[in-house]
C-alpha cells in the first residue's frame, strides 16, 4: 500500500484560495442569474418613458393598402390616445379592433423604433352596393312607419358597413350604382350568390328589394323581375333573364306588369290585361 504524500501549508492555503474563488464565481453567477430579470423588466419600463419613443401625432402612424378610404379616415378608427409610449401599443389588439370597424377587413400593425411609430396596413371591404335598411317598429320588425331609413354600403360578402364609417371615399370614382333594400341579416346567406350571378350578366340590375323574403324583386334595364324566395336557385334564375334580354323588342314593355321567373325553367310575364304569357 503506497503513502500519501504530506501537504505542506502553503498548499493547503492554496487550496482553500481556490476554492473561496470558486464559491465567489459561483455565487456571483447566482445573483446575476437572479438580478438579470429584474434589471430587463427594469430596463423595459425606462425605455416605454423615453422621450423618443412616443407616437406624439397621428400623423406618425403611416399607413398603406388603403384604395377607398383616405390615410386620415383610417387613423381615425384607430384606438389611440396621444402620446402614446411605442412599446405600449399592442399591435395585434389593435388590428383586431380595426377590423371590428366595418369597412375593413384586414389589418396588420407593426411597431416602427427609428423614427418612433406605428406601421398599419389595410385591407378594405370594397363597397358594391348601396345598402338600405328600412325605418323599423318598436317590434323590430322593418316596415315603413317608425325610425327612419338607415344607410350603409355591402361588400361582395355581404357585409354591411354604416355610411358614416365611409368618412372619406377616395380613388372610387362612383359610389356602387346597384341598391339593395331589406334586413341584411336576413339576406346575407344568400347575398354572395345573386351578386356572383348578376357580375356576370349583361341584364343591368340597379335595385334589389329584399324586404319580403317570400319574394325577391329586381328593377332590371327589360322589367321588374319576381324571384320569389331567397334560395339557391339564383344563379338559374339570372341565367333565364340573361336569355330574355331581347325581350323588349318583343313585347312592348308597357304592357309587361314584372317578369315571373320563380320557376326559372318556365318563366312567364304578367301583362297589364291581368293575364300570363310565356315568353318566346
Amino acid at each position: 500500500m503506497g503513502q500519501i504524500a504530506p501537504v505542506s501549508k502553503s498548499q493547503l492555503a492554496q487550496r482553500r484560495r481556490q476554492l473561496l474563488r470558486r464559491r465567489r464565481r459561483v455565487a456571483a453567477i447566482g445573483l446575476w442569474q437572479l438580478l438579470a430579470p429584474v434589471a430587463l423588466a427594469a430596463g423595459l419600463v425606462w425605455a416605454t418613458t423615453l422621450p423618443g419613443w412616443v407616437i406624439r401625432r397621428p400623423e406618425q402612424v403611416a399607413i398603406a393598402g388603403n384604395q377607398f378610404l383616405s390615410p386620415q379616415a383610417v387613423r381615425s378608427m384607430l384606438p389611440l390616445e396621444y402620446p402614446q409610449f411605442l412599446l405600449q401599443v399592442r399591435p395585434k389588439l389593435v388590428a383586431q379592433q380595426l377590423e371590428s370597424m366595418g369597412p375593413l377587413a384586414k389589418a396588420k400593425v407593426t411597431r416602427q423604433l427609428f423614427p418612433p411609430g406605428l406601421s398599419v396596413e389595410v385591407e378594405e371591404r370594397a363597397p358594391v352596393a348601396v345598402a338600405e335598411i328600412p325605418g323599423a317598429t318598436k317590434e323590430g320588425t322593418l316596415g315603413d312607419k317608425g325610425r327612419t331609413a338607415e344607410i350603409g354600403f355591402l361588400d361582395s360578402l355581404g357585409v354591411w358597413t354604416p355610411q358614416e364609417r365611409y368618412t372619406s371615399l377616395v380613388g372610387i370614382g362612383a359610389l356602387p350604382t346597384l341598391k339593395v333594400i331589406g334586413n341584411p341579416v336576413q339576406y346575407r346567406p344568400y347575398w354572395p350568390n345573386l351578386y356572383n350571378a348578376l357580375s356576370s350578366s349583361s341584364v343591368r340590375v340597379y335595385e334589389i328589394d329584399w324586404r319580403d323574403v317570400a319574394n325577391v324583386i329586381l328593377k332590371t334595364d327589360i322589367g321588374t323581375v319576381h324571384l320569389g324566395a331567397s334560395s339557391d336557385r339564383f344563379s338559374r334564375q339570372v341565367a333565364a333573364l340573361e336569355r330574355m334580354k331581347e325581350l323588349p323588342k318583343q313585347v312592348n314593355p308597357t304592357q309587361i306588369v314584372y317578369i315571373d321567373l320563380k320557376n326559372p325553367d318556365a318563366p312567364t310575364l304578367q301583362m297589364t290585361n291581368a293575364q300570363k304569357k310565356q315568353p318566346k
